[in-house]
């Protein structure tokens, strides 16, 4: 029986560049896109009107005036909406949690939804939105921490991990450490923003709710919709099957989604709904303000005895969620004695969400900035100090880290990367007026295992059909799928067809994480065994034809892979992917301007699917990591409570200019104790690290330690005048 090659990545098309599938339909507009379903005249056009406070209630709303505009079909308000189920809080999946719109008076942060302008036109929807006049009682919100809020410790954070955790004795052997260091770090709020905005298409078909949507994971709405509005998981039909990123945006349901499944009820009539890039600023999830603390105790020779780990990050308690930020550090690097815990405090703000890499972009920024800082204080090259602390063994829990490939990317990066021409000392290598510095950071990322099935059938008309629910998010999921069921029954990419993100299909558990491709690539591997055995048929070129001699009807057979809680001995393993950083950046001593002169990232993910479409992801992500550290900030206004460069035109992102040459190299060396494929994730690990690698190459430079992010000209020109 045909199976993957378990002991190399050397393989027919597993593991090639195959071209995206669905690429020439993206280029030339073929690719319909959920707005794009349904054409002006053949369904009604919603559009939000948000609040204009930051805290407080309504205390008089007038619609009149929009009721009475050309095309106006209906303003939806908290007065005539129809009634939906609450939102659960104390739901721990905010992916799952009933988000109903509409449904009172009470506001909660800046940009809520108070009204929903439903038209012939998006024009005149727009119109009748900003017609909407509303008198509200405005209440002293909190925009902001400070020293007397009160903070929570938290049991849980985000994705089922537990809030603290200790091993050892961290407070005395912290204390009686040779070299210590305690640093404390601030990031602000950031956003996912993908290109596609989020929107809904929705439909009333009696007691059935039809959705096309852009979103990541279709059972999520199914879940979160069974509460809200009442509906049986078979009564939802949902369909996703171009969605323009996500970035954890799309993971839950939001008020495009909830707004066009209201207002089509509400109208008997078919409605469309998209936010505009400034609503997505408050109506889809943020990654949350966050101040940590890292310390770090050594012996002279480098080795780590204490690693102490805390997150203080802002939760709105209406809709909370902790962000994992220090899980990061548990399975990083070995030392005796350990402490992580994640605190909670209430701001009137946004609720938070997965961003990409949720819990290690931010946590890995402060502990991998931290750890630069002891390289120095102990007069050890960071690389060798990042060495020196590699485990075979998770350090809380004891079993073996599989596919432990840290040390590798570090030594393959330091080789290809020059790092041996690194100047030891902090402003000592100079171009001019330009100060020269190289960076490191170690990247890991969890890696995740959920339900997942897909079927693969012969089709009577000589086709192989791949089925699943799983969405593409733009990552290439068509085109991995289709690779691996050509591999195991012997025929050619161009012979598979790849239905995807239908609720019909079998449940894929969606895509984010970075589990959608190994999840749905391990269930796929054993759906294609299981055909070839079932079909008594070896496979090769003309596997369909001989296939469908013996068995005229086609034949369909189903794989599955089970979550992690239902594995056996599944915690008897510890899984990650891992990688490393180099940054090399210019900083101008007169004006501060910082310049990325190259970047390398050396990543170990197990087998490698698709190299092509997984060095876009981590390229992706590696300049994600450059835009968090020195770009990316939400400007709240303290007062009210509003985010003030809540576009594109102010919320800054690195455009091509400012990214030069990336360098990706993959150790593509399969994780056969992950799965049976040996595969896992490579959408979020990217962005684990990079922030880090570039805001030590900044002190490289400059010889300037700056531990509020982004680092900006505002805090740099004033450190380096004072210098």
């Amino acid at each position: 029986m045909s199976r993957l090659d378990t002991t190399s990545t050397n393989t027919r098309i597993v593991g090639q560049p195959v071209s995206r599938l669905d690429g020439p339909q993206k280029v030339t507009g073929a690719a319909t896109y959920a707005y794009e379903h349904s054409t002006q005249g053949k369904a009604l056009v919603g559009v939000f009107s948000t609040s204009t406070i930051g805290f407080g209630e309504i205390v008089k709303i007038d619609t009149s005036r929009a009721m009475a505009l050309p095309g106006v079909r209906m303003i939806i308000t908290h007065e005539n909406a129809i009634g939906q189920g609450k939102l659960d809080p104390s739901n721990p999946n905010f992916t799952t949690r009933s988000r109903p719109i509409l449904t009172g008076t009470k506001i909660n942060h800046h940009g809520q939804p108070i009204a929903l302008a439903v038209a012939e036109t998006f024009e005149q929807a727009q119109a009748a939105a900003n017609a909407i006049t509303v008198e509200y009682r405005v209440d002293a919100g909190t925009f902001s921490f400070s020293e007397g809020n009160e903070v929570t410790e938290e049991e849980m954070a985000a994705a089922g991990f537990e809030g603290t955790t200790t091993v050892g004795d961290f407070e005395t052997g912290f204390s009686k450490s040779d070299v210590t260091i305690d640093a404390t770090f601030e990031t602000p709020m950031q956003l996912s923003q993908p290109m596609e905005p989020h929107a809904t298409l929705a439909w009333w078909e009696g007691k059935t709710l039809n959705l096309v949507t852009s979103h990541q994971t279709l059972s999520n709405i199914q879940a979160s919709l069974e509460t809200s509005l009442g509906l049986k998981k078979d009564n939802i039909v949902i369909s996703a099957p171009f969605v323009g990123g996500g970035f954890g945006s799309k993971l839950a349901v939001h008020a495009d989604l909830m707004g066009a499944a209201v207002a089509s009820k509400m109208t008997a009539s078919p409605v469309k709904v998209v936010l505009t890039r400034r609503q997505m600023f408050g109506l889809t999830g943020v990654r949350p303000w966050q101040r940590q603390r890292v310390r770090l105790g050594a012996r002279p020779d480098g080795h780590l005895v204490a690693i102490g780990h805390e997150a203080l990050i802002y939760s709105n308690r209406n809709d909370p969620f902790v962000e994992q930020t220090a899980t990061v550090t548990r399975s990083l690097y070995g030392a005796p004695n350990r402490l992580t815990r994640h605190l909670a405090t209430h701001l009137d703000l946004p609720n938070g969400e997965a961003v990409r890499a949720p819990g290690e972009m931010t946590g890995l920024l402060a502990v991998e900035v931290a750890m630069d800082e002891l390289a120095e204080r102990l007069d050890i090259d960071p690389v060798e100090l990042r060495l020196r602390n590699d485990t075979e063994k998770d350090p809380e829990t004891g079993v073996p880290l599989t596919g432990r490939r840290l040390s590798q990317c570090l030594q393959v990066g330091a080789d290809r990367f020059g790092w041996s021409e690194r100047a030891a000392k902090p402003r000592a290598k100079r171009e001019g007026q330009w100060l020269i510095g190289m960076g490191v950071a170690s990247a890991i990322r969890f890696h995740f295992q959920g339900p997942a099935e897909v079927e693969v059938e012969i089709k009577q008309s000589g086709r192989i059909e791949v089925r699943s629910d799983l969405t593409d998010i733009g990552t290439g999921s068509y085109t991995i799928l289709a690779q691996i069921a050509a591999e195991l029954l012997g025929l050619e990419v161009g012979d598979i067809d790849v239905s995807l993100a239908h609720s019909s299909l079998p449940p894929g558990g969606g895509s984010g994480g970075s589990w959608g491709a190994p999840n749905t690539a391990v269930a796929l591997h054993q759906a294609c065994l299981r055909l070839v055995e079932q079909t008594g048929i070896s496979p090769g070129p003309d596997f369909v034809k001989r296939a469908l001699a013996a068995n005229p009807k086609g034949a369909v057979a189903k794989g599955e892979i089970q979550s992690a809680a239902n594995t056996p001995d599944w915690d008897k393993k510890s899984r990650h992917t891992y990688g490393a950083h180099f940054v090399e950046v210019g900083i101008h001593e007169l004006t501060g301007e910082i310049r990325l002169r190259r970047m390398l990232g050396v990543f170990s993910a197990g087998r490698i699917l698709n190299p092509k479409t997984a060095r876009s992801q981590l390229l992706g992500g590696m300049i994600w990591g450059v835009s968090a550290a020195i770009r990316e900030v939400a400007e709240v206004d303290h007062r009210y409570g509003n985010i003030v460069n809540g576009d594109l035109a102010e919320y800054l992102v690195p455009v091509h200019a400012d990214i030069p040459d990336v360098d990706v190299v993959l150790i593509g060396e399969p994780d056969l104790d992950a799965n049976p494929v040996g595969v896992k994730g490579v959408g979020e690990l990217g962005n684990c690290g990079s922030s880090a690698a570039l805001a030590n190459a900044i002190y490289n430079a400059c010889g300037i330690r700056l531990r509020k992010f982004p680092i900006s000209l505002s805090t740099l020109v004033p450190a380096l005048a004072a210098s």
